[in-house]
């Protein structure tokens, strides 16, 4: 299936440099382009478009005033492309598949279309879903049993982060989650630890929770959640609890009310 896409940006070699760069891929339909963001609204309201190559700066209704202004209908995915990296943190905030540098750099283009990809094709089995849903809730009520709940995929398992973007210290970490190896919660924030980095996430523990797979992280203390996959030791304590050694070489305490965690793990 084509990805229909949509090309904005008010310098013409611009776009047709990415015309260029963008025939590689045979997946890609180029339907139109724009000039400027008031064209570009009318045009992704009409065309309705899979994905748009939005440019930040524009005179008149910049990128971020185009994704604005398309929140009314179903959006399209949107990667900004500009020639000015102080856009970063906004571009991501906005949701953005990728942010590219210009000259577009064809390595990173290639992954950008990848990740559009795969974003595209959660989107239509969760539709699909969700039509046979209404199908089966008027012929057959009985079978709406057997369909997943919300959140989960057609396929019958719910999906989660596999990358977690974090704003911190005023720029964009794009996280492995495979690499995480605990999160401390403080209030609605955040400490996600890699073996060899901390960042801070504006998030609570019950929101990030819902993100992450459960049979690889989880809580062992009411405030700290583990990934199990890089457990190393247990280490027993008193009273009951006891210590996890990371991958790391860092040990998380196990709280006497999580120990049903640490049963299930050795076992």
């Amino acid at each position: 299936m084509s990805i229909r896409t949509i090309l904005v940006d008010d310098e013409k070699l611009a776009i047709q440099g990415l015309q260029l760069r963008l025939a590689k891929f045979p997946d890609v339909e180029i339907i139109d382009t724009c000039s400027n963001g008031r064209d570009a609204i009318r045009k992704i309201k009409t065309e309705k478009p899979d994905l748009v190559f939005l440019d930040i700066q524009m005179p008149g209704f910049d990128g971020f005033s185009v994704v604005k202004g398309v929140m009314e209908i179903d959006p399209p995915l949107i990667v900004f492309v500009t020639a000015y990296q102080e856009h970063a943190v906004r571009a991501f905030e906005a949701n953005a598949v990728n942010y590219l540098m210009k000259p577009v750099d064809e390595d990173k283009l290639a992954d950008t279309l990848d990740r559009v990809r795969q974003r595209l094709g959660e989107k239509r089995l969760a539709e699909e879903a969700e039509k046979l849903k209404s199908v089966l809730a008027e012929v057959a009520p009985d079978a709406m049993d057997a369909m997943p709940e919300d959140g989960d995929s057609p396929s019958g398992g719910p999906r989660f982060e596999k990358l977690i973007n974090i704003k911190d210290r005023g720029q964009i970490f794009r996280v492995d989650v495979d690499t995480i190896e605990h999160i401390e919660a403080a209030g609605d924030y955040m400490c996600i630890r890699t073996g060899d980095n901390s960042f801070i996430l504006r998030e609570t523990m019950k929101d990030l929770d819902r993100r992450l797979d459960p049979r690889v992280f989880q809580r062992v203390h009411r405030s700290t959640i583990v990934n199990l996959n890089l457990v190393r030791e247990v280490k027993p304590h008193t009273n009951g609890e006891c210590f996890l050694v990371l991958e790391s070489g860092a040990q998380v305490k196990v709280s006497r009310s999580y120990r049903e965690v640490v049963a299930r793990f050795v076992h």
